[in-house]
């Protein structure tokens, strides 16, 4: 009985946090489709003018664009290079591995306050700063670790004799990787393409510091709220987080998917086929 009743007041412990944290959430995306100025009950009526107007807006429209470009080179850069800190991990050993565990894990444990301003600082001093692959720069180091974990994670679960059998079959080491390493680690691989796109999507602490005149869309936001409080803001936030949760759900499908045949042996004759 007692154990019960704790389960019970755990459940809604989490149910009190989950209406803390999403109850503004819902709210904006409320109010966003609110005739009415203000956000204020009753409703002035249903509309999407706010919608409309921000799909007009040229500026909002170039951060959007702005936003996408970003989050899709910054994908692709920090999965590569999460996948290449991976499987270094996973394969070698060497003096100093901790210090370069530590140091590749970094950045998303730093402020992000603190890591835009150091960012603009070194960006400055190499004229890098004020454009849209200052952006890119700066996310692809706050999000590769993302991109490193999921796939480190992937391949702790592989038997350590699948690459060396490739070895024995007459693979080299980039056969290998190519033939046994990437497909084991596909599902997270393409996990990290759409995780890392999420976050770069919807930071804008870092892009804040180093874009310039080339704004993403939460910077935009940003600059709107410093202007006036206007309903165009639910509008645009309810964008940024439809857009940020459909990529994090795919992510998280991803991550969690298994490739159906990875528990069952492969034939040496189709092994020495694929190499």
């Amino acid at each position: 009985m007692a154990n019960r009743l704790i389960g019970w007041a755990l459940l809604g412990y989490l149910a009190l946090i989950l209406v803390f944290i999403l109850a503004p959430i819902v709210s904006s995306f409320v109010f966003s489709f609110n005739a009415g100025r203000f956000p204020s009950l009753p409703w002035a009526g249903f509309s999407t003018q706010w919608y409309a107007a921000v799909l007009s807006d040229s500026a909002i429209r170039s951060g959007l664009i702005n936003s996408l470009i970003v989050a899709a080179c910054t994908s692709v850069i920090a999965t590569a290079l999460g996948f290449t800190a991976a499987y270094t991990d996973y394969r070698y050993t060497f003096t100093g591995k901790s210090i370069y565990m530590a140091v590749a894990m970094l950045p998303p444990n730093v402020p992000v306050m603190i890591l835009g301003l150091a960012m603009l600082v070194y960006q400055s001093e190499l004229s890098l700063s004020g454009a849209l692959y200052s952006v890119i720069i700066a996310h692809v180091v706050y999000c590769a670790p993302f991109a490193m974990a999921l796939i480190r994670l992937r391949l702790s679960q592989m038997d350590a004799d699948l690459e060396a059998a490739a070895w024995n079959l007459g693979a080299s080491q980039g056969q290998a990787i190519r033939h046994v390493i990437i497909p084991f680690t596909l599902p997270s691989i393409l996990a990290a393409l759409f995780l890392t796109m999420a976050v770069s999507f919807d930071e804008f602490a870092m892009a804040w510091f180093v874009s310039g005149f080339q704004e993403t869309l939460p910077v935009r936001i940003l600059v709107l709220l410093q202007r006036e409080v206007s309903p165009r803001v639910n509008a645009i936030g309810s964008i940024v987080f439809l857009v940020t949760i459909v990529l994090a759900a795919v992510a998280l499908f991803l991550s969690s998917g298994r490739r159906r045949d990875e528990a069952a042996p492969v034939p040496a004759s189709s092994q020495r086929d694929a190499l």
